[in-house]
C-alpha cells in the first residue's frame, strides 16, 4: 500500500494520484486487486468532529468487535469538498446478520441488496457489507438480459468492494482506526478537478442499473462538477434503459433531482443528455416543439423558485413540483377536450389532470396524496377570475389557497396572467375580514372563512 501525507487538499499534490499499480479505470473486468493509495490524516481535510457521532459509534464498535469498517460515499465526499453530508454509510466486511447481533436496534433491509439499518432516533446509519467483484458468477446473483442487476448478495472484501462503487468521487473510504482516507481509484484527484468519474466500463455499468445516469445529472448539479466525457459519452444512447426501471424509483430519484437544491441546473442537465423525455415525457415533448419558448421560461422559473425556497429551509411538496412540470401539457389536453366535447374551462382543467397525471404514472408515480391536491390548486388558477361573490371570497379560505396564490405568481412571471389580477390577490390576502367581505360584495362572512393573515391560512407547499 503506498502512503500520502502532506497539507490538506494540496491539487498539486492529488494530480499526482493514480491509480495504484498503473490500473486502468475503465478496465474493471481484469482487476488483480491493487493496493490502494493510502492518505494520512494530515494529507486530507477529514475530521472526526464533521462526522455524526452515531456514525463513529457504529464504526467503533464493530472495530473493536473484529472487524473492518470505513465510512464510504457521499459522506466522504461532503467532508472532503466542505460541505455538510445528509447521510453517513459505512461499510464492513462482517455479514448483515452478524451486524444484527452487534447492534439491538438495527433492521436487515434488501432483496436485491442487503443492508443492515441502525436506527439512532430519527437518525438511520446504513452499513453494508463489502461485496464481490463484477466477474464472480453466484447463485446470489442475478442477471437481466439487459445487463441490469435484480439480485446481488455476493459478499467480498474491500478489494473487491471498491468496483462495485459507482463514481469515483464515492468510492473513497475513511478509516477512524487511523484516520486514513484510502483511494483504489482517482478519486481525489477528480474531487480536485471537480469531476464526476464512472468507475469502470461506462456502458456496462450504465446496463447494470440505468439509474446512475440519472445520479450523474444530480451530482454534477449538486456539487457543480463536469461529467468526464467518457462518462457522459453513452448516456443518451442508452437512457431508453431507464424504461425498465420501477415508476416508484424513478419517483424517488425525480425527488432528488428537483427537491435537494439544485433543480434547475438538474433540468439543464437532464434536456443535455436527452434524459428529460424518459421522466417528464409531455414537458420534454412541448420543450421540443418550441426549444426557447415559454414552456422553458416557465419550467426555469418555478424551479429557480424551488432552489430558493429550500436554499431558505422553506418547505417544498411534489405536488407543486408536479404542477410546474405538468401544468402546460395538462392545459393544451384542456384545450383539446374544449374543442371535442364542448366542456367548461374547468371540466376540461378537470379532465385533462385526470389523463395527464394517468398517463404519467407509467414513468415515475405519483402518489394520490399529492395528485389530488394539485388538481385543486390547478383549478383554482381559473377560478382566481372570480372577484365578486360568496365563491370567491372562499378561496381565501381554502387549505389550498397559499399554494395556489404561489403558482398565480408564476403564471404571472411569465406573462400568463394579468399582473393586475396577481397585484388584487395580493391586496385582498391582508385586509380585514369586513373589508374582504365589502370587496367581494358579500354581506356576510361565509361559515368557516379566514383572512389569508391567519396562520392557519394555507398549505405547505
Amino acid at each position: 500500500m503506498s502512503l500520502i501525507c502532506g497539507a490538506a487538499m494540496i491539487p498539486e499534490l492529488y494530480e499526482s494520484v493514480k491509480l495504484a499499480n498503473g490500473t486502468c479505470l475503465n478496465d474493471t473486468d481484469s482487476q488483480s486487486h491493487p493496493d490502494p493509495t493510502i492518505i494520512a490524516r494530515s494529507g486530507h481535510s477529514i475530521s472526526r468532529k464533521n462526522i455524526s457521532t452515531n456514525a463513529l459509534k457504529v464504526l467503533n464498535r464493530l472495530g473493536n468487535a473484529g472487524y473492518q469498517a470505513f465510512l464510504v460515499g457521499g459522506g466522504v465526499r461532503d467532508l472532503l469538498l466542505k460541505l455538510n453530508p445528509k447521510d453517513f454509510d459505512i461499510v464492513t466486511d462482517a455479514r448483515p446478520e452478524e451486524i444484527r447481533l452487534l447492534f439491538r436496534n438495527c433492521r436487515l433491509i434488501g432483496r436485491r441488496f442487503r443492508l443492515a439499518h441502525i436506527h439512532f432516533g430519527r437518525e438511520i446509519i446504513e452499513v453494508a457489507t463489502f461485496r464481490a467483484a463484477v466477474t464472480h458468477e453466484h447463485q446470489n446473483r442475478r442477471q437481466a438480459d439487459s445487463g441490469l442487476i435484480l439480485q446481488d448478495n455476493v459478499y467480498g472484501s474491500i478489494d473487491e468492494d471498491i468496483w462495485r462503487r459507482d463514481f469515483t468521487v464515492n468510492a473513497l473510504y475513511y478509516n477512524t482506526a487511523d484516520f486514513t482516507v484510502w483511494d483504489y481509484t482517482s478519486g481525489m484527484e477528480d474531487i480536485t478537478k471537480r469531476r464526476l468519474r464512472l468507475i469502470g466500463n461506462p456502458e456496462t455499468r450504465y446496463r447494470e442499473d440505468p439509474v446512475r445516469m440519472l445520479r450523474a445529472a444530480r451530482f454534477a448539479a449538486k456539487l457543480d462538477f463536469e461529467i468526464a466525457k467518457d462518462s457522459a459519452k453513452p448516456i443518451r444512447k442508452l437512457g431508453k434503459l431507464l424504461r425498465d426501471v420501477p415508476p416508484a424509483r424513478l419517483f424517488d430519484e425525480t425527488l432528488k433531482l428537483f427537491h435537494s437544491g439544485h433543480a434547475l441546473r438538474s433540468l439543464e442537465l437532464l434536456i443535455e443528455y436527452d434524459l428529460l423525455s424518459y421522466l417528464w415525457p409531455h414537458a420534454a415533448e412541448l420543450l421540443c416543439r418550441d426549444p426557447e419558448g415559454s414552456v422553458l421560461k416557465f419550467l426555469q422559473l418555478g424551479l429557480a423558485n424551488t432552489d430558493r425556497r429550500i436554499k431558505e429551509k422553506k418547505p417544498v411538496t411534489p405536488m407543486f413540483l408536479y404542477a410546474v412540470l405538468l401544468w402546460h401539457p395538462i392545459c393544451e389536453r384542456a384545450t383539446e377536450i374544449v374543442k371535442k366535447r364542448k366542456a367548461t374551462e374547468i371540466e376540461a382543467l378537470l379532465d385533462a389532470s385526470e389523463e395527464i397525471v394517468s398517463e404519467q404514472q407509467n414513468y415515475t408515480s405519483y402518489p394520490k396524496r399529492f395528485s389530488t391536491p394539485m388538481k385543486d390548486m390547478l383549478v383554482m388558477q381559473r377560478r382566481f377570475g372570480r372577484r365578486r361573490g360568496m365563491r370567491g371570497l372562499r378561496l381565501l379560505s381554502h387549505k389550498r389557497f397559499r399554494a395556489a396564490y404561489d403558482f398565480l405568481l408564476l403564471r404571472t412571471q411569465c406573462g400568463e396572467e394579468d399582473k393586475e389580477l396577481a397585484d388584487w390577490w395580493t391586496e385582498v390576502q391582508v385586509m380585514s375580514v369586513r373589508d374582504q367581505r365589502k370587496v367581494f360584495g358579500v354581506k356576510r362572512s361565509p361559515r368557516g372563512s379566514r383572512t389569508s393573515a391567519d396562520p392557519g391560512t394555507g398549505a405547505t407547499r
